[in-house]
């Protein structure tokens, strides 16, 4: 295996080593910083500004990225996570010390679990303050990175000013490295506010490694699956964060097994493909369909809670896993583990397969997928059904759209058609409040040319109301479709049927029509009937608008036995 590219010495030229002997005046640790991120490829960052972190926003003044300021750190924090889930690319998200830091835990903590590349940079008190004493700097915490290393993928504390290159370049090369995954980068105050003298940062390289499947691996998982009786395949959000969602559907197409997407894997397999059996995973009718399959693909998922059936699923065939996350890997069922990126482990599993025949495989596929119609249908879940076809009859095929936890957005984990992969995302990962808005101005931040939906209830919402004035500020094509059931609804069925009554979950709200308008954000009140219209026109004109539906939705009913 090569790794040329970590080889290559670069020549400068003539010109560049008298720019290099000759760095421009008026430049501190911050502009290291920004021409690092530029350098590395960055051309958006995410971010609130803050006293010690004023060295980093006055060398943005100074370079060429594009800054996104939201209001809340935590709001930041869900934008760069969406930038980095529909580009691929790292998502730099500047913040600054103790509150403004901690406060994008909660973001950061999703976008672990989503697998998103998020390079939070945070400054830090001065340097002689680090090393745990109590110096009574404002913001200071006794070891402000502890409070990340759970959460992120690596961390890296900068002293001087000549290591912030390569801290921000090791952080980059860890947040692509399959899984991709957020990184944390402080540096202290005085380090970003010193004047510098060294040269400007030019081009860097972090190009992670490429985790490959082990070949006698793959030769086991392809003699399995090209065997198999009973062929079946669930696809998790690896698939489509490694963007492998094509080498899936041939590979199921060649062995001609049925694909479940899990609510992260939405997307990853056309909806009404012959062999997909979509996202019915609270259902028993699609656990006792996997559970049959005598071999079990598993691609990027580590089949947890949502993607088991609430840990119910017990599979009687042979489980073959690929997963880049190694601590994923046969963390809930015994398997072949294959620790790989799952679109170069699809890759060399396409080539390494038999094709099987199996003309009955879609009539399977089509029997199972009645069964469920059938047992949604005998709920009478009318309204949350209509809703999901009016959104999807007004939202572009392919415009990005992102739910919030909410009634909705768990109707739409199962029964919302995503046309595309990489264009429905949720909180499903980690399950926080607020997404949604903040999330769907990073999409569009990253992509202005075409409209955004978010979809919150009425409790998320409150979380997110400040962003309403970024989204004005920078003029984001983004449709905020808030449900407004008055109160948390999702928890207010879950203490209904536990305890036979409710506490917390009833909720005082604003006028949200009035509310938006307020920020000059166009705003309107719809209802069932006219939803469809509403949301066209609000995709059609540009800018950021809200559409508020007053609605009592109600959960189906999940089947795990």
């Amino acid at each position: 295996m090569s790794h040329d590219h970590h080889d290559e010495r670069p020549e400068l030229t003539p010109e560049q080593t008298a720019a290099a002997l000759n760095p421009p005046p008026g430049r501190n640790g911050g502009d290291l910083v920004v021409e690092t991120l530029q350098g590395l490829g960055a051309t958006t960052v995410f971010g609130l500004p803050g006293q010690h972190a004023l060295g980093m926003f006055d060398a943005l003044r100074r370079s060429s990225l594009d800054y996104v300021g939201l209001r809340v750190e935590n709001n930041a924090g869900f934008a760069a996570d969406a930038y980095g889930r529909v580009t691929g690319e790292v998502a730099p998200l500047l913040l600054s010390t103790g509150p403004g830091a901690l406060t994008s835990l909660a973001a950061l903590q999703e976008a672990a679990a989503a697998s998103a590349p998020v390079l939070a940079v945070s400054s830090q008190i001065p340097a002689a303050g680090l090393g745990g004493g109590r110096h009574g700097y404002l913001h200071e915490l006794r070891d402000q990175k502890a409070s990340f290393r759970d959460i992120v993928k690596s961390v890296h504390t900068v002293r001087t000013a000549s290591q912030i290159p390569s801290a921000i370049a090791a952080a980059w090369e860890s947040a692509l490295a399959a899984p991709h995954g957020p990184v944390w980068v402080e540096i202290p105050q005085d380090v970003l506010l010193a004047p510098t003298t060294l040269p400007v940062v030019t081009a860097m390289d972090a190009t992670p490694r490429e985790l490959h499947a082990r070949p006698e691996l793959v030769a086991v998982a392809a003699h399995l699956l090209s065997n198999a009786e009973r062929p079946a395949i669930i696809a998790g959000g690896g698939v489509v964060r490694s963007d492998a969602s094509g080498k899936l559907r041939a590979l199921a197409e060649r062995l001609r097994a049925p694909v479940v997407t899990t609510f992260g894997g939405k997307g990853a397999f056309p909806w009404e493909h012959p062999l997909s059996l979509q996202s019915w995973l609270e259902d028993r009718h699609t656990t006792d369909f996997l559970e049959d399959a005598d071999v079990l693909l598993v691609v990027g998922s580590g089949l947890g809670e949502l993607s088991s059936n609430y840990y119910t699923f017990a599979p009687r065939g042979r489980v073959v896993q690929i997963e880049a996350d190694a601590g994923k890997l046969e963390s809930n069922h015994p398997a072949l583990g294959i620790h790989a990126d799952a679109r170069d482990a699809l890759a060399d599993l396409l080539e390494a397969v038999t094709p099987r025949e199996d003309p009955a495989a879609a009539e399977r596929v089509r029997e199972v997928l009645a069964r469920v119609r059938e047992r949604i249908d005998a709920q009478e879940r009318t309204l949350e059904q209509h809703l999901l076809g009016e959104i999807r009859a007004a939202l572009p095929d392919t415009s990005p759209s992102f739910w919030d936890m909410t009634i909705l957005a768990y109707w739409a984990w199962s029964a919302f058609d995503a046309r595309h992969p990489n264009t429905m995302h949720s909180a499903q990962g980690a399950g926080g409040l607020g997404y949604g808005f903040p999330a769907a101005i990073g999409a569009a931040a990253a992509d202005r040319t075409k409209p955004v939906l978010a979809v919150s209830g009425d409790g998320g919402a409150m979380y997110s109301l400040a962003e309403l004035a970024p989204a004005r500020q920078y003029d984001l094509p983004v449709t905020w479709l808030i449900v407004d059931d008055g109160g948390y609804g999702i928890l207010r069925e879950y203490m209904t049927d536990a305890f036979g009554e409710t506490t917390g979950t009833e909720l005082s709200r604003p006028d949200f029509v009035a509310l938006a308008e307020s920020f000059g954000v166009p705003a309107v009140r719809t209802s069932p009937e006219t939803l469809a219209d509403d949301l066209a026109k609000s995709f059609a004109q540009p800018g950021p608008s809200v559409v508020v539906l007053p609605a009592l939705l109600r959960m189906f009913e999940p089947t795990h036995l």
